[in-house]
């Protein structure tokens, strides 16, 4: 039994489908944990984004963008030196200045904040940003694209009042529910990552405000009705966080979103706002990955799937597989109504046996074939196979209709 589970899993295995279906690749001239990602893999990560971006907008964020060095006094103000510095890419100027290439996007949006005074009125501030990050991690430890050195984070970070964090959370909260509805991850598990009390070293802030915030997310979970497990010891350093897991089909837990509620970076950068009384209040700031990272989501719904993506991700759809060349006018006819919609299609006419094109088909993963015989062109049908399985035959039409609502609603059955 735990042979053919062992099977099994191989045959899941990111880093054999990532190759297999021509994803992403790595290159020893530029180094492990380096992915560089095929023109398939470049358009699933923007499609992966884009969704993000969608719900994102829907809810107040706008964008931004950062550079990816910066000089090391950014991250002693913020902490993360003294904890993190080791873990850091760090470059020498010709002028001897140190700088680091960004392991997190963070204290960089604290400065866009920070360029002018803010009314309370302007608040909440919501920032997204899809950037790459660098982490110098152990050769030992990295792991196909599951665990890299250049990490691409759809990070978002909410400058906001204190009164105003529980609904944010709770905002935030929603678009992880809805991104990940979109891929069959129904039974989320809810983790509250808290301090340590008996190692309060290991923190930043005051013991006062922990406790505050970490009541806040007891609060949020409250309200979703949502029994979410207490972790001590899993907080960040500089603050409470809500972590989401969620089990594959063969029912392996996986990490995927946080909120993260952070108290300590706008004490040390200084941020507030000005409030009614015309005074400088304190504000609070949330951190919100919705994939935590592309990569390590990747991995995780290749995994998922089998290589089998939902019609919305997969960066081919369609194959058009007439049986004869006799067969590829009324191929081409098919591919002319393709070509006014945003179908990622292919005509399939080369010269090869009708079993071997249904094979690579299903090699690679493609969701739909549409196989094109005499019986299909006389009646003016088509012919799909889905998922190594034949339907009836139906009406081009009807089937357009039936795929632009799976792609519409991202159907991930």
């Amino acid at each position: 039994m735990k042979e053919k589970k062992s099977q099994k899993n191989i045959r899941r295995d990111h880093k054999t489908l990532g190759q297999e279906l021509d994803l992403f690749t790595f290159s020893d001239l530029i180094g492990p944990g380096l992915p560089l990602w095929t023109p398939k893999g470049t358009l699933i990560r923007h499609l992966l984004d884009d969704f993000v971006w969608e719900l994102r907008q829907k809810k107040g964020y706008v964008k931004v963008e950062i550079p990816h060095i910066t000089k090391k006094d950014l991250y002693v103000k913020s902490g993360h030196w003294d904890k993190f510095k080791d873990e850091l890419f760090q470059i020498k100027s010709r002028e001897n200045h140190i700088f680091a290439l960004k392991p997190m996007n963070c204290p960089h949006h604290t400065q866009i904040f920070a360029r002018k005074i803010h009314s309370y009125k302007e608040l909440p501030q919501r920032y997204a940003n899809t950037a790459m990050v660098y982490r110098d991690e152990q050769t030992g430890e990295l792991s196909g694209i599951l665990r890299v050195r250049a990490i691409s984070i759809d990070d978002a970070h909410i400058f906001a009042r204190y009164s105003q964090v529980e609904k944010e959370l709770s905002d935030s909260w929603e678009i992880i529910q809805d991104f990940y509805r979109s891929f069959g991850f129904e039974n989320i598990e809810v983790n509250l990552s808290l301090r340590d009390p008996k190692n309060p070293e290991k923190y930043i802030g005051k013991p006062e405000i922990w406790q505050k915030t970490e009541q806040i997310l007891r609060n949020v979970a409250k309200n979703k009705n949502i029994k979410a497990n207490e972790v001590e010891g899993e907080a960040a350093f500089y603050g409470p966080k809500i972590d989401f897991l969620a089990k594959d089909t063969i029912g392996r837990e996986w990490q995927l979103a946080t909120i993260q509620l952070d108290m300590n970076l706008p004490e040390r950068f200084n941020l507030y706002c000005i409030n009614e009384k015309g005074e400088e209040e304190r504000i609070v700031m949330l951190h919100l990955a919705v994939m935590g990272s592309i990569e390590r989501f990747m991995a995780n719904i290749i995994e998922h799937f089998q290589g089998s993506l939902p019609l919305w991700l997969a960066p081919e759809q369609i194959w058009i597989i007439p049986i004869t060349s006799k067969l590829n006018k009324y191929a081409k006819e098919i591919a002319k109504i393709f070509q006014t919609s945003d179908f990622r299609f292919q005509v399939k006419d080369e010269n090869e046996t009708l079993s071997k094109k249904i094979l690579e088909g299903e090699i690679q993963k493609i969701p739909y074939l549409i196989i094109l015989g005499e019986k299909e062109e006389k009646a003016k049908t088509i012919s799909i196979r889905h998922k190594g399985k034949n339907t009836n035959d139906v009406k081009l039409k009807d089937f357009l209709v039936k795929i632009e609502k799976e792609i519409a609603e991202k159907d991930w059955e």
